[in-house]
């Protein structure tokens, strides 16, 4: 059976921490208490967990001021959150587990692994490295499925306040921190590992194919894919298009180790998103960018490059489902357009 990178976990786990899935993990901190040795390390599975942990720490940094400054346009998907990432070596996939203790000294203990920039968390000094201890005078569990657990405690107390007390283990000492919520637009955020130009949403998840990733010439690119895919789950049009379960056996395909891209053949079942749906998904996802602080003029011209080196002719490539180019442009010029006046007029960027 072909592992995830990532164990799956339920939705709660994944987002009552961050929105965002596990970056480049800090070298071990000291541990508070003996644990067992790591066993020995794999080079060759340490260096493919580093190329992926690496890619989704370009993902989450990209992706976290786009899920933080638009919660109020998120809807019903938006949620109060920690703002940071903690993960175990069970967090990892069977044959990643060991390579992750023994390489980056991830232990039963979650470990902080991601720090929301402009979260609460971010404000009150949470670090990544740091080892979680207890929340709200109780203790954080450690384990298998610590993760879920933790999401299970931690559910609760996010619901009725505005800022929670944790317990942390930095460098052998306890810290007392309250960390501030931060209500972010809930959506998780994960890498493709297959050299695909595509990325996909389900309504809650968004999957960015490394293919694409690599296409990205900056940080500035790749919010404008990541923007238009979560512009796609906030307007339901996986559930309008009927292709909510297609999707979501694409991205659980995707985010393991090793896909079966012998089930990515054609369109891999995607219907072709129809051009008018396309371009109301282009005009919000220049808000949500702009509302993030990222430039917006070079969306055309990178949308354009796109369908250019990967044309609608391309299998499995981004064009061949969003075949709508010409009107697509049409709709980015007019919103940049939108967007300079509101800004020139100090008015708020609401779409």
């Amino acid at each position: 059976m072909k592992m995830p990178i990532f164990r799956q976990l339920t939705a709660a786990a994944s987002f009552l921490l961050v929105a965002c899935a596990t970056p480049l993990p800090k070298p071990a901190e000291p541990a508070a208490a003996p644990v067992a040795a790591a066993p020995a390390v794999d080079n060759k599975a340490r260096e493919t967990l580093q190329i992926l942990i690496t890619l989704q720490e370009r993902l989450d940094r990209v992706s976290a001021p786009l899920l933080v400054n638009n919660a109020d346009l998120c809807k019903r998907q938006a949620r109060k959150l920690l703002g940071f990432s903690a993960k175990n070596k069970h967090s990892f996939s069977a044959e990643l587990a060991d390579t992750a203790q023994s390489a980056f000294g991830f232990d039963e203990r979650l470990r902080v692994t991601n720090v929301v920039a402009g979260s609460g968390a971010a404000q009150v000094g949470v670090r990544r490295g740091d080892i979680l201890v207890a929340a709200e005078g109780q203790a954080l569990p450690q384990g298998e499925n610590a993760e879920r657990n933790a999401a299970t405690l931690l559910g609760p107390l996010v619901n009725k306040r505005t800022s929670v007390q944790l317990i942390v283990m930095r460098d052998g000492a306890t810290v007392n921190l309250d960390v501030p919520l931060t209500l972010s637009c809930a959506f998780s955020i994960e890498l493709g590992n297959a050299d695909l130009v595509n990325a996909y949403a389900d309504g809650r998840r968004i999957v960015v194919a490394r293919g694409l990733v690599a296409f990205t010439h900056n940080d500035e690119e790749l919010a404008y894919v990541i923007a238009r895919e979560m512009s796609h789950n906030i307007l339901g049009h996986a559930v309008k298009q009927k292709m909510s379960a297609t999707m979501v056996g694409i991205i659980d395909n995707l985010i393991r180790v090793r896909p079966d891209l012998g089930t990515m053949t054609g369109t891999a079942g995607i219907k072709p998103w129809p051009a008018e749906l396309d371009a109301v998904a282009d005009r919000l996802s220049l808000y949500l960018i702009a509302r993030a602080g990222y430039p917006i003029d070079s969306a055309p011209q990178f949308w354009r490059r796109l369908a250019e080196q990967h044309p609608i002719t391309e299998v499995n490539g981004y064009t061949a489902i969003h075949p709508g180019t010409t009107l697509r442009l049409m709709a980015l010029d007019k919103a940049i357009a939108e967007i300079r006046a509101k800004q020139a007029a100090r008015r708020p960027l609401t779409p």
